[in-house]
């Protein structure tokens, strides 16, 4: 059987295979790692703006770290992050097509989305360009649950997203990697990287290159058993590669200049109706792609003024672009936004610290659409209060916005944790968010409204977790209200009319059991709309009391992973129960059962091998009405480190 192996994939191997041809390593024998000291000893820099150990966090935090994404080759972005509790994503038909995560039962605009600390949410859309994101470029995934907004400002109502890309190690002159693997759809992904410090330099580049036929994007049927006008019958594949790299340099001790630099780049095919005006009919069009392009550059200088003062001023720039190609159309829809900071720093005593942080934002837009306002600006400042007071841990912020036409913006959040003794916390926080409306909203031509006011939340939350050696246990309890929240009229007008409360219960636990790790987590949420208006089903509105879209009430996840040595098996369940897929509450989503398995074997020290089966029973699932999503599928993964 001729197996279709791309160039590009082919040379990662030869990369591979000669320098794992020298590794002399012997078999690795560890075991399972303590559990509890890897996750504590964690140094996360989202929940306060500023580094500090995962245990010291007030807040409701999760670290995906290197482990845990090279456990899942293969997968998107979305999926992986889709995983942990507290969170749920769609896609329109593949990891190459629209993306929504959902945090606390929040819309894919209400959650922040982070590369390296900067913010890439589209200010056309809302939402982040995932299908561009490449998780062979990622270090580790810090995900904050919670509004966040009196830290980052708009977006950041249901929680925030820092994708951090890869840095490698600083310990030695010299280190590199590679990945290379193939799998079912004939997916095809390689990677590879070095990096390193010397003479008070340090560097890091990572390239990736994918490709894969795909599935087809749509089901012929919806689920009220209509005709898919957008079906047509054929894969949707995508061909996709990223580049990043980070430069920098140390003068003396406490005083580094840095250089970051992402570029991602996806051209996937999708499925779409085109109109014929002559009959009134919709029919499916064929060669219809989407190009998926994410750019994100940072400068940024560290300065450590005085034992006490620490000086972090930095200059981002990023840009998403989305291209639409169908034989009736291009367009072409970009955002563009430069980011001015400067945050300073001061431990005023042991254990208590304050930051001043200053910020200013310009957005602009370029597309082949004419907007009626293509610009604006923002200029933010913050204050973030974080001490220790024996059991007692604190943290406190307040910022304000200000938004070219809007005026000022002001959000607060107050967190308190107490440790009851060495494995007993207790917490409970408050915190307001909000969310600006986007240039689609304002501006776009023909459907918008300029007169918007920007969304608004109020979110509480109360924490209980057991934490010892062996045993990771946590209790979360929320509720978010948010108002002013913008909703289509019945002339498909955007206006501030809806609001909704979000209630929900998040159970996690982990159980350390030597060579075998045991994980589980269960999710409830209550996502009711508030809206007083009467339901329009024909204009998709919901009447109060309704369930928001494309969220499930119940998931639950469970795994166990087993070390036999130097080999790795793992298993994992997941079940997402029943959604709606219109805010009307017409068209019910069956929930789903999946079942994936995992294994990976150390060859030696420096060469391994992974290979993740996913929905091994072949589940048929929808995530999006009309939309299909994967079958069983298999990759296997060779990966190598110097």
């Amino acid at each position: 059987m001729n197996i279709p192996f791309p160039r590009r994939t082919l040379a990662a191997a030869l990369c591979v295979f000669p320098l794992a041809a020298t590794a002399q390593s012997p078999v690795s024998t560890e075991s399972t790692t303590d559990s509890r000291v890897s996750r504590l000893s964690d140094i996360v820099v989202t929940p306060s703006r500023t580094a500090e150990p995962l245990s010291d966090v007030v807040g409701d935090v999760t670290v995906i770290g290197p482990k845990q994404l090279a456990n899942a080759p293969g997968e998107s972005l979305a999926q992986i992050i889709g995983q942990v509790p507290g969170v749920q994503f769609t896609t329109n038909g593949g990891s190459q097509t629209v993306t929504s995560l959902f945090i606390r039962g929040t819309s894919s605009t209400q959650s922040l989305i982070l590369i390296d600390g900067m913010r890439i949410n589209a200010a056309t859309s809302g939402g982040a360009a995932f299908p561009a994101i490449d998780p062979a470029m990622v270090e580790r995934i810090e995900i904050l649950r919670g509004a966040a907004s009196s830290l980052y400002g708009s977006d950041a109502i249901g929680g925030v997203v820092n994708i951090i890309t890869k840095k490698g190690e600083q310990d030695r002159p010299l280190s590199a990697w590679a990945n290379v693997g193939y799998g079912t759809y004939e997916t095809s992904k390689s990677s590879l990287g070095l990096s390193g410090a010397s003479d008070g330099w340090d560097y890091s580049l990572s390239a990736s290159a994918n490709d894969s036929k795909g599935f087809d994007a749509t089901r012929k049927h919806k689920a009220n058993n209509n005709i898919n006008s957008d079906n047509y019958a054929d894969k949707d594949g995508y061909r996709s590669h990223a580049l990043s790299g980070t430069l920098g340099y140390q003068s003396t001790t406490g005083h580094r200049i840095g250089l970051a630099a992402y570029n991602g780049y996806t051209d996937g095919d999708f499925d779409k109706a085109g109109f014929d005006p002559m009959t009134y009919k919709s029919f499916p069009l064929h060669n219809v792609y989407s190009l998926y392009r994410q750019q994100a550059y940072a400068l940024t200088s560290t300065d450590r003024i005085t034992d006490a003062w620490e000086s972090v001023l930095s200059f981002g720039w990023n840009k998403d672009t989305v291209e639409t190609r169908t034989p009736e159309m291009l367009s072409n829809i970009a955002s563009l936004r430069r980011i001015f900071s400067w945050q300073n720093n001061w431990e005023f005593l042991p254990q208590q610290r304050l930051s001043l942080l200053t910020e200013h934002t310009e957005e602009r837009i370029q597309s082949s659409i004419q907007y009626d306002k293509t610009a604006r600006n923002t200029n933010a400042v913050g204050l973030i209060y974080k001490g220790k007071f024996d059991r007692l841990h604190t943290q406190a912020s307040v910022r304000n916005d200000n938004y070219t036409g809007y005026g000022n913006k002001t959000t607060g959040s107050l967190g308190f944790d107490y440790d009851l003794s060495s494995t007993w916390q207790i917490g409970i926080a408050g915190n307001t968010g909000f969310r600006m409306p986007t240039f689609n909203d304002l501006y776009w031509p023909g459907f918008n409204n300029p007169n918007l006011k920007p969304e608004k939340s109020r979110n509480i939350e109360a924490h209980v977790t057991y934490d010892d050696a062996e045993t990771h246990l946590r209790l979360a309890v929320y509720q978010n209200k948010i108002r002013n929240m913008i909703v289509p009229d019945s002339d498909y007008y955007p206006v501030n009319i809806g609001a909704a409360t979000i209630r929900g219960l998040t159970l996690t636990g982990e159980q350390n059991l030597g060579d075998t790790t045991l994980r589980a987590s269960a999710d409830f949420l209550d996502p009711r709309n508030d809206n007083p208006q009467p339901a329009d089903v024909y204009a998709g509105f919901a009447a109060e009391g309704s369930t928001l879209p494309r969220r499930a009430r119940q998931v639950f996840h469970a795994s166990v992973e087993h070390r036999i040595q130097a080999l790795k098996l793992g298993a994992e369940y997941e079940y997402t129960g029943n959604r709606y897929d219109d805010a009307a509450n017409q068209t019910r989503l069956g929930g789903f059962s999946l079942v994936n398995l995992t294994a990976a074997y150390d060859f030696s020290k420096s060469l391994g091998v992974q290979v993740r089966w996913n929905n091994v029973f072949d589940k048929d699932y929808v995530l999006v009405d009309g939309y299909n999503t994967p079958g069983s599928n298999v990759f296997v993964n060779l990966s190598w480190r110097m």
